[in-house]
């Protein structure tokens, strides 16, 4: 099944926001994005230089267009920009199934902290937080909506972001409807290339539920996409950046990765010389020379170990479960989940061939553990 996103929001020219972001995110994650455009912005990594809001009707005609062939199975709201454009969405949206996922963006201003909205935009909003799924404010958009409990009167799951704090650690809170309360902690990732992290997270998170993930897996999946993106970042401009959207597609795609292999070495330091000589960028190290491992350009691991087994390492997104599905079947394992010194959750196997197999989760620290190299 390819999950189909339609993605109601404004377009960023210079790609790192809005539509744009959106678009990557949902194609990473393997879903098809559609979109309704609100508004064409000419904007940069320094700032945004002009607001042109597009006719509501016109809006209305993407919608319908997309949604009458091609179908919905989750929905996104971004950037609305006025007041009636908001009524009219809302009156979009009444017309649709009930219960499809309906991921709520409330964006205010940019990253540059340019506004984006017209004077009543906010106030018109808690229509839409009626029928959302899940709202998603940072904490700025938080107190503009009124804050936790009034969003939470509304009927939808809350996300409070904490990236626009000012603390090296970011907590993000989830508040699901029936007052389950679930705290994420992270160390900020050095980088000033933040630019479309709101609109990232919530496309991934409607992406996660159109597959039909849970609230609380579809948002830990979203943050994992938009941290790995973040520490992919390529740089660009002379503000706040784009992320790195397309090199997570072997760290959070559809299905089992294959996207790590181990191979041994007798000989360290000449392997190290020769898969550096091939491209690859050493990342980890071992102080006694005993292990390394490299990644390709795309985010694909190898690894080179001394006295090792040939190892095929396939990633999973819930490894217990898998293992669980694979017993079931008459899989036989080695080694059952076991979590690991280098912060990977491993299983291991043996193909019928004598090959070694491990199936693992590791989420970022695979390319970017705390030791990585550079």
């Amino acid at each position: 099944m390819t999950p189909r996103i339609l993605i109601i929001a404004g377009s960023d020219s210079g790609g790192g926001a809005g539509i744009q972001a959106d678009i990557k995110t949902v194609t990473m994650l393997g879903g098809h994005a559609m979109t309704a455009i609100t508004a064409i912005t000419a904007q940069n990594t320094l700032g945004v230089q002009r607001v042109f809001p597009l006719p509501s009707d016109l809006v209305a005609d993407q919608f319908f267009s997309v949604v009458n062939d091609i179908g919905v199975d989750a929905i996104k709201i971004g950037m609305l920009g006025r007041p009636e454009l908001v009524e009219m969405v809302w009156d979009l949206l009444i017309g649709l199934p009930n219960g499809l996922p309906i991921v709520f963006d409330p964006v205010m201003v940019a990253t540059s902290g340019d506004a984006l909205n017209e004077q009543g935009t906010a106030a018109a909003m808690h229509r839409l937080l009626d029928l959302a799924t899940i709202a998603t404010p940072n904490l700025s958009e938080l107190d503009a909506l009124g804050g936790e409990t009034v969003i939470l009167e509304h009927g939808c799951a809350l996300l409070v972001k904490g990236g626009h704090g000012d603390s090296d650690l970011i907590t993000d809170r989830l508040v699901e409807l029936d007052g389950t309360e679930t705290r994420w902690e992270s160390h900020r990732i050095d980088t000033t290339s933040t630019h479309g992290t709101g609109c990232t997270l919530a496309s991934a998170i409607a992406t996660n539920l159109a597959y039909g993930k849970p609230l609380k897996a579809a948002v830990a999946r979203a943050r994992q996409f938009v941290r790995l993106a973040l520490h992919d970042a390529p740089g660009l401009g002379g503000g706040h950046g784009p992320m790195g959207h397309q090199s997570v597609r072997l760290d959070l795609g559809p299905g089992v990765r294959l996207n790590q292999v181990t191979v041994p070495t007798d000989d360290y330091a000449a392997s190290c010389a020769f898969y550096a000589a091939l491209g690859f960028r050493q990342i980890v190290g071992t102080d006694d020379a005993h292990y390394a491992r490299f990644e390709a350009a795309g985010g694909a691991t190898l690894s080179v170990e001394s006295g090792a087994r040939p190892t095929v390492y396939v990633e999973c997104e819930n490894l217990d479960a898998e293992v669980a599905r694979l017993e079931k079947a008459g899989v036989t394992f080695d080694q059952l989940p076991t979590d690991q010194s280098w912060l990977w959750r491993e299983a291991r196997l043996t193909d019928p061939s004598g090959n070694a197999v491990c199936l693992y989760q590791a989420g970022e620290n695979r390319r970017y553990p705390p030791w990585r190299l550079d």
